[in-house]
């Protein structure tokens, strides 16, 4: 018996994060999550995230946030035309019904055949019955009638559906074609071939032809079959078009923008068909070119309540979809993986007695592609390790993975419970990228209902004890006002002048974060809270969480906005005694970070921009921190150790080594720093163990001067 083999998964209240009303409990007993750095937890979003948040990038600040993007790139949606021929289903004895004649004339009309169909069809002729595999709403019903039609060309009669295919044989009596649809073959009873073979005598002797179509995850044991494949959506379109208006009125039509861009989005068979008669429409005068812009996204709506209200489709593809609608453009082995999580949630809500069953070696990566009408391709991920090959999945239209969201949270709201569970978990997992789409996911489902949103996800991530949850929370909210959710900034606004600790350290960290998009307002709010927080740094010189949080804000607006907050917070270096203490911090992480390991230090490659381009105004403010932080009692010896670090940094770089002797020069126009900068090169010249020759020609480049 070839039987799948199957797991228990465990019930989703064993499975999820911990739920808001017990996090204090059990923070006291998990320990907490390391902090990441501002910078690195800034590049981390940018990588991981949609596509929309490279308006975070200050050389991309200029990007324009479209209202359907969700970090996916469009492609090719293969869908079905839901045509039913002949009378509603009636459960005779034989037979569901004849198909009308008329409606398979109706549909030869405007049917295009393609490389599977004309496979199916030798098949058909050769073998008298074919198997078709495809998506439900790849067209398949369409294709199996167009088959008989083309082979038999007679009668073609719907089969009711058999307990087993040898209950058939008494069926096939006649010299018609069969149409065998959505035929069930589950992996406790797989399709053989040994059932056709007997099929296929009966059909020989009586003269018919039988086309059967399956779901792609229908278990064909060693059965040959076609994966059914339409054709292209623009040949669609042109069949349903000219059989109405003619072939002379098609080159303009095709030329329209609204046309282009659908035709590009590849949509369903019978969505295009639905979309051809609003173009005739159009074409007569009979409607305007807006009922065309707007049908796409109605069509994206319409199959994603098809496939969450399709009671034949199975929980676990559900759970799917809306798993690759999070990781959309994703590695799919990730999608899958986690997917699998949220269904043992779903099938809890569904029903807590069942324990979930989840097949280990299940349907294929394709097959579930399929399904989702989604694509696979060879990409990369980017992960602490460098840039990784993965295979990579994404639904064929971009818009999919907003709208199936939207539609979980709004019209199906006995699934949110799951669903929360589910993100935050995500939000707790080890990997950058899967905490990354638990914010943006989350941030989708904030612009489609916010006030939940709030309640349900962000509010608990901005209340956690843990930073790593403020991160979180930071992140969602940063998305959701790149989605252009009016109400983020006054929360944001609320929180930072707030009574609630750690939800002003959220607010903060999102101002941060959105420095590019809004930074006068950014800075304005971060320079009145730092006034609020005096005390940086406690009795031992550490910072405080207010030092720290604080900091991390100002360096991600000093390295993404540059010089705008550069002039603003070096003008108050020696009038404002607390905004210089949380300057210094965090100009003094920015002089740490890198694009990427081995390359030039940010601060010291802007400070070399600004020398080459004439800007002294830039390059005084830099050289203005460098003093301030070499004189400040917490600073000064962390400053130091980064001068270190970039002298030995350039022993194998001569531009940073041109740059810092330039920089050096100015710092050490005051005493104090030009003993300490010359001890330190002296150091790293004359060290035993290794050397430094960038040291030793800095030394004498300032002992010239």
């Amino acid at each position: 018996m070839s039987q799948e083999t199957a797991a228990p998964a465990a019930p989703a209240e064993e499975q999820p994060p911990r739920d808001g009303e017990n996090q204090e409990d059990q923070a006291e007993e998990t320990p907490e999550r390391q902090r990441q750095e501002a910078w690195a937890a800034r590049k981390a979003l940018i990588q991981h995230g949609p596509s929309y948040v490279m308006s975070l990038d200050r050389t991309a600040s200029a990007t324009q946030v479209g209202r359907d993007q969700f970090g996916v790139s469009g492609g090719t949606v293969h869908g079905n035309v839901n045509n039913y021929f002949g009378p509603a289903a009636e459960h005779t004895e034989h037979f569901a019904g004849v198909v009308p004649p008329e409606r398979t004339a109706e549909l030869a009309d405007v049917f295009r055949g393609c490389p599977s169909f004309d496979e199916a069809l030798d098949r058909l002729r050769t073998d008298k019955v074919v198997v078709l595999s495809g998506g439900r709403d790849s067209g398949r019903q369409s294709a199996a009638l167009m088959l008989l039609h083309r082979v038999a060309g007679g009668t073609v009669r719907n089969l009711v559906q058999p307990g087993s295919l040898p209950a058939l044989l008494a069926r096939l009596d006649s010299a018609d074609g069969y149409l065998l649809l959505n035929f069930a073959a589950p992996r406790s009873n797989p399709l053989r071939e040994s059932h056709l073979l007997g099929l296929r005598d009966r059909l020989v002797r009586s003269g018919g032809h039988l086309v059967i179509t399956v779901e792609p995850s229908a278990a064909l044991d060693d059965v040959p079959f076609v994966r059914w494949e339409p054709p292209p959506a623009e040949e669609i379109l042109h069949a349903h078009v000219t059989s109405r208006v003619g072939e002379a009125a098609w080159p303009e039509l095709c030329g329209l923008a609204a046309v282009k861009e659908f035709v590009a989005r590849q949509h369903p068979p019978a969505a295009i068909e639905q979309f051809a008669q609003r173009l005739v429409a159009v074409h007569r005068g009979e409607a305007g070119e807006q009922a065309l812009a707007a049908f796409s996204e109605q069509a994206v709506e319409a199959q994603v309540t098809r496939w969450l209200t399709d009671d034949q489709r199975e929980l676990r593809d559900k759970a799917f979809l809306i798993s690759l609608a999070v990781f959309d453009k994703a590695p799919y082995a990730v999608a899958a993986e986690l997917s699998d999580v949220l269904y043992a949630g779903l099938q809890h809500t569904a029903d807590p007695r069942q324990l979930p069953v989840i097949p280990v070696f299940g349907s294929s990566r394709e097959d579930r592609l399929a399904l989702a009408h989604a694509r696979g391709y060879m990409g990369t991920e980017v992960t602490e390790w460098g840039v990784l090959g993965q295979f990579i999945a994404e639904f064929r239209e971009e818009r999919t993975a907003k709208a199936l969201l939207a539609a979980v949270w709004n019209l199906h709201p006995s699934a949110r419970t799951a669903l929360v569970k589910w993100i935050r978990r995500l939000a707790e997992d080890g990997r950058p990228l899967v905490r990354t789409r638990a914010a943006s996911a989350t941030a989708l489902l904030a612009e489609a209902d916010f006030s939940s949103t709030m309640a349900h996800l962000i509010e608990p991530w901005a209340d956690d004890p843990d930073p790593g949850s403020w991160l979180t929370a930071a992140n969602a909210l940063t998305l959701a006002h790149l989605l252009e959710v009016e109400t983020v900034l006054p929360v944001l606004r609320e929180w930072c002048t707030g009574e609630v600790e750690r939800r002003r350290w959220t607010a903060i960290r999102a101002y941060g974060l959105l420095g590019p998009v809004v930074p006068e307002e950014t800075l304005d709010v971060l320079l009145h809270a730092v006034q609020s927080n005096p005390d940086p740094v406690d009795e031992d010189g550490k910072p405080t969480e207010a030092g720290r949080q604080f900091a991390d804000a100002l360096e991600l607006l000093l390295l993404a906005v540059r010089e705008q907050v550069l002039g603003a917070l070096a003008e108050r270096l020696d009038s404002e005694r607390t905004v210089r203490t949380y300057a210094c911090l965090a100009f003094l992480q920015a002089c740490k970070q890198t694009e990427e390991p081995g390359d030039r230090p940010l601060v010291l490659h802007w400070y070399a921009d600004a020398v080459t381009a004439g800007d002294t105004t830039t390059a005084r403010h830099l050289t203005a921190f460098w003093k301030a932080l070499l004189a400040d009692r917490v600073c000064g010896e962390q400053a130091l150790d980064v001068l270190r670090s970039w002298v030995r940094r350039a022993d194998g770089m001569p531009e940073t080594e041109s740059a810092l002797a330039v920089l050096l020069r100015h710092i050490t126009e005051l005493p104090p720093n030009d003993h300490r900068v010359g001890h330190l090169l002296r150091t790293l010249r004359d060290s035993r163990v290794a050397p430094s020759p960038a040291a030793a020609r800095l030394l004498d480049h300032l002992s010239a001067h």
